[in-house]
């Protein structure tokens, strides 16, 4: 049995990767209570998308097994003991066992190591290879969303695959299945076979775009040029 560590848990409708920034509005009283806690003790919480149930006010909600640890940066107090948080993602585990449901989820889990790769000239060639890949996809994503992305891959192998896991505008099934991977060869293998299918869909959309009527173009969400996004990227297509 590994070691386990205790952790206060946030079962949310998204992935979080390490090293991704995640903006949160804490309003339920159980996470004010939990952000409490976490500041008052300088301990992060975890973060894991959600399997089954609600994101707000489901006390049987099930989230998936691995998920990773949220360090609390800057907070906003708002009225009502509200806040604004600006988390980052820390260390991937796994949840162990559910300890608790009230006040909120409270689990063990012990973290999960990041293999080193042992062919170092293989993973070198394939980061190099998905480099110029994710510039095109992140250049056409600009030109499809108009939002500013300004992103430079790491030169590190294992960061470089999570921020391109938080990049990819997929379906958060998929995400999931990025971050449980455990070998960074695999996830920069996979996150490469994404990129090059979801280009040519991303450059189909963009045409589609080009030719649309003006109304179109500037749809609010929801509408059918929506629908056609979240076909093809899932239901949330932002930076994150």
């Amino acid at each position: 049995m590994p070691a386990t560590n205790r952790l206060r848990l946030f079962p949310l409708n998204a992935v979080l990767f390490p090293g991704a920034v995640l903006n949160l509005h804490i309003f339920e009283p159980r996470y004010k209570q939990m952000v409490t806690e976490c500041l008052q003790r300088g301990e992060p919480f975890g973060v894991c998308l959600i399997r089954e149930g609600d994101e707000a006010g489901d006390p049987d909600v099930m989230p998936y097994e691995i998920g990773t640890t949220a360090e609390i940066g800057d907070v906003t107090p708002l009225e009502n003991w509200r806040y604004y948080i600006s988390s980052v993602g820390g260390r991937r585990f796994k949840v162990e066992r559910i300890v608790a449901r009230e006040p909120f989820l409270t689990v063990d889990v012990s973290y999960l190591p990041e293999d080193e790769p042992e062919d170092a000239t293989a993973i070198d060639g394939l980061l190099l290879e998905i480099r110029d890949v994710f510039r095109d996809y992140l250049r056409l994503l600009v030109e499809f969303s108009g939002m500013h992305a300004d992103v430079d891959l790491p030169e590190d192998p294992v960061d470089a695959s999570f921020l391109i896991g938080d990049a990819l505008q997929v379906a958060d099934s998929m995400k999931q299945r990025l971050l449980e991977l455990s070998s960074t060869e695999q996830r920069l293998t996979v996150e490469l076979g994404f990129l090059r299918r979801l280009l040519p869909q991303l450059r189909s959309l963009l045409e589609r775009k080009r030719e649309s009527p003006q109304s179109q173009k500037s749809a609010a969400p929801g509408g059918a040029f929506r629908t056609n996004q979240e076909k093809f990227f899932g239901k949330h297509f932002s930076m994150n």
